[in-house]
């Protein structure tokens, strides 16, 4: 296809003809779309079973195609409409996006430093509950700040952090609570978000893995004072890179804001001026009476914004999310069911009481009893182009980093070195059918079976 000459009585009207000129490339940009990402069949064996991956048609690309279109690049319209339809997904007044989950995290526990918070706003030497099990991101904010992590273990099946052992973790000095709901599966927040409004503490929830997923039919993140999102390609949505932290207290989200948008004071949206209609006007601090409030800085910041074009793929993508938590609780149903006569080797995740997951994969734990290691299954898994994750950084304590660091443990952290010596996790994203779910299962049965058998090659 080539793109068409308008007529002679069209050129006189650039937008008209722009738009003409855009359909076309939109018609070309599914042909393109058809030649070069279409789904190829599935053949077990031979083809691989990824942990995750980008899902996607022509109309994300074709958003992406509209926003270099329109080359602003920077946050504009796209990223206003995404992160409005994405504060309304999640059951929260306000959303705002930023580069990453992990900057996600990062926005939102700073935000707690804020000199908007007063007398709450955090000092270094507090301290923040957190699972010993996770990503290291949900944690590294705090110990930036100069705080002190203090982890507890986690349940099995659910991975996940309980009420109680975060209750009795507390002391005079915490002030946070940080959790994630592992891998889709929402922990007890409306409990632990009691627990914080008696101690008086904060409450962020970090739901980067849990896009969609809902306890007591309430979005996870709700409950908290912040929620925070990871729309990396291996999530439930993707932009490519990006995030988004939300919340329902205004001085949060302005907090976060200023802090994502190098720490200034100034609100005024990317090519806007004057929105306080005092630029000049303003006396603050030791600054000069009417020094430009553009350049003005309240707080410690940085620039942690997205672009448009990556703003208009997530508004893309943000149509196809309930298809894509569908898949993934069907994906996960299947598994379950055929792992089910397995059980004698491993443990199989569960559920939390009155939830809804949003699962990002399916967690197995190989039984103390197993005739086989965690090692060896993953590795001849692999073997048969099987993808496979461990639980993140099992264990933190025992990572590297945080050698020397100054933390505190509270009780014993017996599950989380069991995740980090027995469990992985297999995929379950929408991009996976019924073949590949049966080769999967089908190939761990055979293992199982016999495992002496079936050995992974170095």
């Amino acid at each position: 296809m080539t793109i068409q000459s308008p007529p002679a009585s069209e050129a006189i009207d650039p937008p008209r003809q722009a738009e003409d000129i855009r359909r076309q490339i939109h018609q070309l940009v599914e042909r393109h779309y058809e030649l070069t990402h279409a789904l190829k069949a599935f053949s077990a064996g031979h083809s691989s079973v990824p942990i995750s991956g980008r899902v996607f048609d022509a109309t994300d690309v074709k958003h992406a195609v509209d926003a270099a279109l329109e080359f602003w690049l920077t946050a504009g319209h796209f990223n206003d409409e995404f992160q409005a339809k994405l504060a309304q997904r999640v059951g929260a007044p306000y959303a705002l996006t930023v580069n990453s989950g992990s900057s996600a995290n990062l926005v939102a526990f700073s935000a707690l430093t804020s000199p908007l918070l007063r007398e709450r706003r955090l000092q270094p030497g507090s301290e923040i509950i957190t699972a010993a099990t996770g990503f290291p991101t949900t944690v590294n904010p705090s110990i930036l700040w100069g705080m002190t992590p203090v982890f507890i273990d986690i349940d099995i099946p659910s991975y996940n952090v309980t009420p109680e052992l975060v209750e009795a973790a507390i002391t005079p000095q915490t002030r946070v609570i940080m959790a994630a709901h592992t891998l889709g599966n929402p922990f007890d927040a409306a409990r632990i978000a009691e627990v914080a409004r008696r101690h008086n503490l904060f409450f962020i929830e970090d739901c980067c893995d849990a896009l969609g997923a809902t306890l007591n039919g309430r979005h996870v993140g709700t409950f908290g004072d912040i929620g925070t999102l990871s729309f990396y390609p291996a999530h439930h949505i993707t932009m490519g890179e990006g995030g988004a932290a939300f919340t329902s207290h205004p001085g949060l989200r302005r907090a976060m804001e200023t802090f994502r948008d190098w720490g200034r004071d100034c609100y005024c949206n990317p090519g806007k001026d004057d929105t306080c209609n005092r630029r000049f006007g303003w006396q603050l601090s030791d600054l000069p009476h009417g020094y430009d409030h553009k350049y003005t800085y309240g707080h410690l910041g940085f620039n942690l914004k997205i672009t448009d074009m990556q703003a208009a793929i997530g508004l893309a993508q943000l149509a196809h999310l309930e298809d894509f938590i569908a898949a993934r609780r069907r994906n996960f149903d299947s598994l379950k069911h055929y792992l089910r006569e397995l059980e004698d080797f491993f443990i199989l995740p569960d559920a939390a009481p009155n939830s809804e997951p949003s699962w990002f994969g399916f967690l197995l734990t190989v039984r103390e009893s197993a005739p086989f290691s965690r090692d060896e299954i993953v590795r001849y898994l692999n073997f048969r182009k099987i993808g496979t994750r461990l639980l993140f950084g099992g264990n933190l304590t025992r990572q590297p980093y945080m050698q020397n660091r100054h933390y505190r443990v509270h009780g014993k952290l017996t599950n989380s070195d069991r995740v980090m010596n027995q469990t992985f996790w297999i995929g379950v994203y929408p991009g996976l059918g019924a073949a590949e779910i049966d080769y999967v299962t089908n190939t761990i049965g055979d293992f199982c079976r016999a495992p002496g058998r079936h050995q992974s090659r170095e």
